[in-house]
């Protein structure tokens, strides 16, 4: 699954996480092991209430249903605020820079169709 394309607001489209998501700033440690560099799934975009830049890098994991969980380091692409009521306080569109090959295949299992 690739970046799907951009949206009339001329942010990337990526396809929405089904799954738990956790996320910390990172130093990128995983672009330092070529054997996990596989950014071909482009991104994702998931609801959170933290606040977040753009341009910031983020370590995050998804927990899987399967109980097992995917990590990898994205930076943040783009940021809308969402209205009161809404699922989260922001809905953040994540650019992949560093997955396991293995752990793409697993991570585009629990990602909405766009």
């Amino acid at each position: 699954m690739t970046n799907t394309g951009t949206e009339q607001n001329g942010r990337p489209s990526y396809p929405r996480v089904r799954a738990p998501v956790y996320f910390t700033r990172t130093v990128l440690r995983f672009l330092r092991s070529s054997s996990r560099i596989d950014p071909g799934l482009g991104g994702v975009r998931v609801y959170t209430d933290e606040k977040t830049k753009v341009g910031s890098r983020l370590e995050i994991e998804v927990f899987l249903p399967d109980g097992t969980s995917v990590a990898c380091t994205t930076e943040v692409a783009w940021v809308e605020e969402l209205p009161a009521g809404a699922a989260a306080r922001h809905d953040v569109g994540l650019q992949i820079l560093a997955i396991h090959p293995h752990d793409r295949e697993r991570l585009s299992k629990v990602l909405e169709p766009t």
